[in-house]
């Protein structure tokens, strides 16, 4: 369920205006192109927006399987499927970046230990 940042429950509701009918194309090898065709609320094609076409893969990591996705401008599915390889091995990239950068962030980080464990509140007192 959705939640605000404060923390209470917000309502769920799917946008009439912004649907699309989701098409999966694999080569079952390396990854799936997600072909988004707009819809209008009927169900009918909506020739007003344009269609999206995302990238999927995943990696393998040392907890098990990173998926990876991506937007691919492109006019068709051969097109998509062409840009594929290309845009997957930029988006893997930036992923590993932003991992080295949170595991660097991590490791630079100070921990401070809280004092409610200790009678006197872990602070040194005089008699």
């Amino acid at each position: 369920m959705a939640t605000r940042p404060d923390s209470r429950p917000t309502e769920i509701k799917l946008d009439p205006a912004a649907l699309f009918l989701e098409e999966v194309f694999t080569d079952r090898r390396v990854g799936s192109i997600r072909r988004l065709t707009p819809v209008k609320g009927d169900g009918t094609p909506d020739p007003t927006r344009t269609v999206v076409y995302v990238g999927e893969t995943q990696v393998m990591s040392a907890v098990g399987a990173l998926p990876i996705a991506f937007e691919i401008a492109a006019a068709s599915v051969e097109e998509a499927a062409t840009k594929f390889g290309p845009l997957a091995k930029e988006a893997i990239e930036r992923t590993m970046r932003e991992l080295q950068e949170l595991r660097r962030q991590a490791a630079s980080s100070i921990v401070v230990p809280q004092t409610g464990g200790l009678p006197g509140g872990g602070k040194i007192q005089l008699p």
